[in-house]
Parts: C-alpha cells; sequence; structure tokens
C-alpha cells in the first residue's frame, strides 16, 4: 500500500508540475521499495539490494534513484555499507527530491503524513534504537 501510493503521488507531483522524466520519477516511486523482496536481499539493506537488482536487469538509472532514495546514505554509514552504496552514484536532480518527498510524506498504509508525522512512526515502529530511527534522526 505504502508504495503504491507513493507512486501514486509521484505521478500526480509529475503532472503537475511538468518534471522532465516524470515517468522515471513514477517507475523509482513504484519501485523504491522493491528490495525488500526477500529474493533480492543481498546485504539486506533494502536502497541497496533494489539497486543492484535494477542496476542488474539493465535499469541504472532507477537503480541510482532507488539506492539512494530516503537518506539511504546515512543508514548505509551506520551500517557500515557505504563503500557499497558508492557503487551507485547519487543523482543530484530535481526528480530524487521528488522521490524522497514522496516518500516521506507517505505512511506504511499508504495515508498521507507530514514528514513529522512520518518520522515518528517510523520511529514507534522500529524504536528509537533501531538503526533505521537513528539513521533518519
Amino acid at each position: 500500500m505504502h508504495s503504491k501510493a507513493v507512486g501514486e503521488k509521484a505521478a500526480t507531483l509529475a503532472t503537475r508540475l511538468a518534471v522532465p522524466d516524470g515517468d522515471v520519477l513514477v517507475a523509482a516511486a513504484y519501485l523504491h521499495d522493491i528490495g525488500y523482496a526477500p529474493v533480492l536481499a543481498i546485504e539486506g539493506f533494502h536502497p541497496l539490494d533494489g539497486g543492484v537488482y535494477l542496476r542488474n536487469v539493465g535499469q541504472d538509472r532507477l537503480a541510482t534513484l532507488v539506492a539512494h532514495h530516503g537518506g539511504a546514505a546515512e543508514e548505509a554509514l551506520v551500517r557500515d555499507l557505504s563503500d557499497a552504496l558508492r557503487q551507485f552514484r547519487r543523482e543530484d536532480s530535481d526528480i530524487a527530491r521528488i522521490l524522497d518527498y514522496c516518500d516521506l510524506t507517505v505512511g506504511p498504509n499508504g495515508e498521507d503524513m507530514t514528514p513529522q508525522e512520518r518520522l515518528a512512526d517510523v520511529e514507534s515502529r522500529y524504536g528509537p534504537d533501531h538503526v533505521v530511527t537513528r539513521s533518519l534522526r
């Protein structure tokens, strides 16, 4: 439900903002959490695992966007996976920023949230000492 709603929000924003390469934004939004699929887990870090999968199927730009979504660099640092994440060069673009915005404003059940509500939700689900909570903080 989360990924579907992130994709729908990205599609709406791509149209409203007339984002060049809006189709890339929408695809990245729908696929941003693909690395959670157990069959794709290599490192157990979903942005990296999703990025590796997408690169392996020839989707380099999507791989980069997925690998770096949602503060992945900060979490990779906490997980000691920064070197592995460096195989993907972070894209500095409106598409990357809009992807992060969409992910940060959609809850786990697809509901709209403010960024503050989303961060509080993550902490309530994972706990204050979990690597995800610490890296977002």
